[in-house]
């Protein structure tokens, strides 16, 4: 579904990793998985209502942080006249574990492809990471 009436437009990635749940948590949640996902590169409290802000503009807040589970922030970039909701969820399954991306709050198509190419490429870059095709 590309467009609802509560949440506009949005987009959902997801992969299934033959990964423990405790390794997905534990890369996507460190400094490099941070950077590769919210490509941020400070210090991180996951704590409700932290705020950050990126050198280019990006703002983000931490919404919800429920460990080997899922993470919640809002997300805007500088240009955008909008603010999205992110949520990474993290699912253990018979084969691994599935890492899910999930955008919403998306002013147009146009946003939402520009992020679904995002997420796509991270999920390749978390697979690579993985040794994972």
């Amino acid at each position: 579904m590309n467009k609802t009436k509560s949440t506009g437009y949005q987009v959902s990635i997801r992969k299934t990793l033959p990964i423990t749940l405790q390794d997905a948590w534990n890369y996507m949640l460190s400094y490099e998985g941070i950077k590769l996902w919210l490509g941020y590169t400070g210090p991180m409290m996951w704590v409700r209502g932290q705020k950050y802000t990126k050198r280019n503009g990006t703002d983000f807040c931490v919404r919800v942080y429920k460990e080997l589970s899922h993470v919640r922030v809002t997300y805007t970039q500088k240009e955008w006249t909008n603010i999205s909701t992110i949520q990474i969820r993290f699912i253990a399954s018979k084969t691994g574990t599935t890492i899910s991306f999930h955008q919403e709050k998306l002013l147009n198509e146009n946003q939402r492809m520009k992020m679904k190419l995002h997420w796509e490429k991270i999920i390749s870059t978390i697979s690579k990471h993985f040794k994972v095709t």
